[in-house]
């Protein structure tokens, strides 16, 4: 996309995009529904040509998840960002061509349809190395590209399920507990983006390619901490604890005075010390199962109705100064109207504002990390769907006769 392609507002941003570290890497984003999509955004931000392709007549179902404004959907404008937008039917044989023709210009490939539906269309490792020995294909499913659940339909939900995170999340009385948000999903499209930037890494020392195999349930399970080796060791099964922690206390949310909640930590043995002289108990500082965090949890209910009854009696933003004044550790308990006005996200510009001519003025999450020389930056939200067909097949070398023979097979 040239500096006239991009949306009014944002011309400042490809100065930018000149300067940032992923520069010159195209990215060729297949996949849907979110793992794959979200680590070609990360490698967007960073300033990858991104080129995302869908079908043509059944986009990227992201477009119309969530709310939407004006027949826009919102969560696409994020997703989306910093993407050239083009379709292909890649079971066509136009569509086959063309995406091979693109993967000879390209340096990732991110797929993730269910295994062998590739190879089915002749767009397989072995076409698309022959055109490109030094691509990287990343291949992001439910269950990976083997095993006896590899060919199953899959979705980040299954991933939280089968991980071992909702059978620890909620109430000890309570269900198995799934996340309201696509956890699982975040999680692999953050670890998919490492592994892109793993595989081109090797690159740079062999100059060849490779198939990246990202399996969304693993990285959950990775995330999940040491529960395996305990399990192994141990046959130590983590149960459903609710707020509190089977390694530490007092540790939860507790409601203040004027009806709002804070949440307390107390990871580290010298802020739990703080935060029972703080609250006027001292004595329990004393007691000898205080030294260590088991102890403390083997003591939560204690812990937990001194630190509760002290913040009970005040309001929420008394209690946050308290904590900081005797450096402990609590934060306000936010939603997404608190974040939006917190000085700390607006520090560090976590909540970005960027033009869009679909929506105007658009505020949603900046970059995910800051670089001191070259930083990563949104140049554009979610374009329309098939918006950048035209102009990047046409530079990829296609005559407007070729062009109107996919239209006409319907490839495009």
């Amino acid at each position: 996309m040239t500096h006239a392609d991009v949306p009014p507002g944002n011309r400042g941003a490809v100065d930018v995009m000149k300067a940032a570290p992923l520069t010159g890497l195209r990215v060729l984003d297949l996949a849907t529904l979110f793992a794959g999509p979200l680590a070609a955004t990360m490698l967007g931000d960073f300033g990858a040509e991104v080129i995302k392709v869908e079908h043509p007549t059944k986009p990227d179902p992201s477009r119309g998840h969530g709310p939407s404004k004006d027949g826009v959907g919102l969560w696409w404008k994020l997703l989306g960002r910093n993407k050239q937008t083009i379709t292909l039917d890649l079971s066509r044989p136009g569509g086959r061509s063309t995406l091979l023709r693109l993967a000879a210009t390209a340096d990732v490939v991110i797929e993730n349809f269910r295994p062998g539906t590739l190879e089915k269309w002749d767009l397989g490792w072995a076409e698309l190395s022959a055109a490109n020995p030094r691509l990287i294909l990343t291949r992001v499913t439910a269950f990976g590209q083997f095993g006896p659940y590899a060919h199953r339909p899959g979705f980040g939900t299954l991933a939280e399920a089968m991980s071992g995170f909702a059978a620890i999340t909620g109430e000890p009385d309570t269900p198995p507990t799934l996340p309201p948000f696509g956890l699982a999903d975040s999680i692999a499209g953050l670890a998919t983006a490492y592994a892109v930037m793993t595989a081109l890494a090797a690159r740079d020392r062999t100059g060849e390619g490779q198939v990246v195999d990202m399996a969304i349930i693993e990285p959950i399970l990775t995330v999940l901490g040491p529960q395996p080796i305990w399990y192994d060791q141990l046959g130590h099964v983590q149960p459903r604890t609710g707020n509190r922690s089977q390694n530490n206390a007092p540790r939860g949310t507790y409601r203040t005075a004027d009806g709002t909640w804070v949440a307390v930590s107390t990871s580290a043995q010298s802020i739990a010390e703080r935060v029972l002289r703080l609250v006027g108990r001292p004595e329990l500082v004393d007691e000898p199962w205080f030294a260590t965090g088991a102890g403390r949890a083997r003591h939560a209910d204690i812990l937990d109705e001194a630190v509760g009854t002290w913040i009970a009696e005040r309001p929420r933003d008394e209690v946050l100064a308290a904590f900081e004044k005797a450096e402990a550790a609590a934060a306000p308990v936010q939603d997404v109207r608190d974040v939006m006005t917190d000085p700390q996200y607006a520090a560090l510009n976590t909540i970005t504002t960027l033009d869009d001519p679909d929506l105007g003025p658009l505020r949603m999450q900046n970059v995910l990390f800051r670089l001191s020389s070259t930083p990563g930056a949104i140049h554009w939200a979610g374009r329309p769907h098939g918006a950048d067909t035209e102009a990047v097949l046409t530079e990829l070398g296609l005559t407007p006769a070729e062009l109107t023979a996919l239209r006409e097979e319907g490839a495009v």
